[in-house]
């Protein structure tokens, strides 16, 4: 059995809350990551920077003493005070420069702690009224920003989260097509996409279609994981509302050969916490197989031709009922 690269975003392993209520206890540093270690076929944290680490060399003594790997440094632009209207689209350059410091010294804690990659999704960016926002001035702010931030240190790339909105009505990177058109405008090929499989889900994208359409572009790209109703960024367990959805945006990550993380952006709440990201693995690896198990020739046969029965007399067959053949 083919095993699938699985991190989870540490955040979630202790106290979360709503706009209502607060969720689980707090944990210390050191218990989340003892807590990953713990996790049947997890090895990977994509912790945050500034507020949840600062201290590289306590971060590595960590990571080295549970067995554990860096997906990624998850850079937080958003929390400062003077971020509440906007950080990197900020009309004021003070504000602007002192988010563009946030990624640069993001990526110099990377580098310090031996992370591959930087990610940031820029939540604090966009708007809730018309007339606002200056649309434009407030793309070319972003696109300077991180067009700035993606030159320092090019060894340590910049992977560019979107979401449609939360925590402003509507962030300015909501797509996959806008965070691609980013990219080209900035022309950093030490730039990527994180995709969440979430975001796309209640931005009204098929995520496996925005997947090819990210894959298909120059840029790398890095993978969250999690499941919702289509309504809302819920982080509900992978598969639990949308199973086929998932099995084929597993499908063309195998087809694209990706091979990095696939990392919980996954909210227990109500749940046991080391029991959600377990299952998250559990479904993410067996899906994987089932999908890898495929005859791809007579899949590929099947998807090109115009009879969609044909395909999902396969998939009948494949993936729900296969003693019953």
């Amino acid at each position: 059995m083919e095993k699938v690269k699985c991190g989870v975003i540490t955040g979630f392993l202790g106290q979360t809350k709503d706009r209502f209520r607060e969720y689980n206890q707090p944990a210390t540093l050191e218990e989340k990551f003892a807590m990953v270690s713990e996790m049947k076929d997890v090895d990977g944290v994509e912790i945050v920077y500034p507020y949840e680490v600062s201290d590289a060399e306590k971060v590595k003594k960590l990571i080295a003493d549970n067995g554990l790997k860096i997906a990624a440094i998850n850079c937080n632009i958003k929390s400062e005070p003077e971020f509440v209207s906007g950080g990197i689209t900020s009309e004021n350059k003070e504000i602007r420069q002192k988010a563009i410091r946030f990624v640069k010294e993001a990526k110099d804690f990377a580098k310090a702690v031996g992370a591959d990659k930087v990610q940031c999704c820029p939540l604090g960016d966009g708007y809730e009224f018309s007339f606002q926002e200056n649309y434009a001035k407030a793309w070319k702010n972003m696109a300077d920003g991180f067009a700035e931030a993606g030159d320092y240190m090019p060894e340590i790339p910049l992977f560019l989260e979107y979401k449609p909105s939360e925590v402003r009505g509507a962030c300015f990177l909501d797509s996959a097509a806008k965070t691609l058109y980013m990219l080209e405008q900035i022309g950093n090929r030490n730039m990527g996409v994180t995709m969440d499989f979430g975001h796309s889900l209640y931005g009204g994208e098929n995520p496996a279609e925005a997947l090819c359409l990210i894959a298909e572009s120059k840029f790398p790209y890095y993978i969250h994981i999690n499941d919702n109703n289509r309504k809302w960024d819920w982080d509900y367990i992978v598969a639990s509302h949308n199973f086929l959805a998932y099995a084929e945006f597993l499908y063309y990550l195998q087809e694209y050969g990706y091979d990095d993380y696939l990392t919980s952006d996954t909210s227990p709440q109500r749940l046991d916490i080391k029991k959600t990201f377990e299952a998250n693995a559990r479904w993410t690896n067996k899906l994987w197989n089932l999908v890898r198990g495929f005859d791809r020739a007579e899949f590929k046969k099947r998807m090109a031709n115009s009879d969609y029965l044909d395909m999902w007399k396969y998939l009948e067959d494949e993936m729900f009922f296969r003693n019953e053949k």
